[in-house]
């Protein structure tokens, strides 16, 4: 039974990890799970016409087990355009906000020294 319940443990382990590599793999990666930086990598084999080999962001020590990274190129980069235009989004949306407390604010000071002239 003990032998049993270490086994399901393992693989329970085992599985969180492989979901976590899966989720983890959004944008350009810095970091792989193993604790190994990333690097940019061209697969020479994989050519095109025009182009000389794929490109993708890789593990330093990339195994094929499902517990290092190994992106394409092209979706980290389109991931990153992505995560960067909604934080551009949100970052004019709270300007905008700004502005339109900056204004009620200058409303406010206006409305108070004319309270004070009429006192």
């Amino acid at each position: 039974m003990d032998e049993e319940r270490r086994d399901m443990k393992a693989h329970k382990e085992y599985y969180t990890m492989l979901d976590f590599v899966a989720n983890a793999q959004q944008g350009i990666p810095k970091l792989c799970p193993c604790g190994s930086i990333t690097k940019e990598f061209v697969d020479e084999e994989d050519t095109y016409d025009y182009l000389p080999g794929k490109r993708y962001f890789i593990c330093k020590y990339y195994e094929n087990d499902g517990m290092h990274f190994r992106q394409p190129w092209v979706m980290g980069v389109q991931e990153e355009i992505e995560r960067l235009k909604q934080r551009f989004h949100e970052q004019e949306k709270l300007l905008r906000e700004c502005e339109a407390l900056k204004e009620h604010v200058r409303m406010l000071l206006k409305r108070v020294s004319e309270l004070e002239r009429d006192l």
